[in-house]
């Protein structure tokens, strides 16, 4: 990867935003997800079922929405950036068909022995603003271009 393009420890501070990832999570793609990560809890897949326990419709898995927030990490940090660490806590439920926004911010940089650090906080956001979806994350940057 050409290092001008890479995302380096110098191109960031406290405060800088990650770039969005929006994200339309269909009823299909909770299905194709639960036989993925053998998460078959009913609510994610039977409307029925899920309406009868007071939800507004199935409901996207959280650790999807955690997925969401990794990518969200991953894309912006690039080949030569390292994901330390990820959290997530899960605030709200999702219907699919709504739009979600994964959103992060930076909110302290360090370097120790040489290594560059990023603490960020992250969150996802339902079409009414609500941030359904909590995390953060560490994350490792080259250092200085030279």
């Amino acid at each position: 990867m050409d290092r001008e393009c890479q995302l380096c420890i110098e191109d960031i501070g406290v405060g800088t935003e990650l770039p969005s990832l929006t994200k339309e999570p269909t009823y299909m793609q909770l299905v194709e997800y639960a036989g993925a990560s053998r998460d078959f809890y009913v609510i994610h897949h039977d409307r029925d079922y899920a309406k009868s326990v007071g939800l507004p419709d199935v409901i996207v898995q959280g650790s999807l929405k955690g997925a969401f927030l990794g990518q969200l990490v991953t894309d912006w940090i690039g080949e030569e950036g390292t994901l330390v660490r990820l959290g997530v806590q899960y605030r709200g439920v999702d219907p699919p068909g709504q739009r979600l926004v994964a959103r992060g911010v930076v909110t302290s940089v360090s370097s120790e022995s040489g290594r560059y650090f990023a603490e960020c906080d992250l969150w996802i956001e339902n079409e009414a603003g609500e941030r359904t979806t909590r995390g953060s994350a560490t994350v490792r940057l080259p250092g200085p271009r030279m």
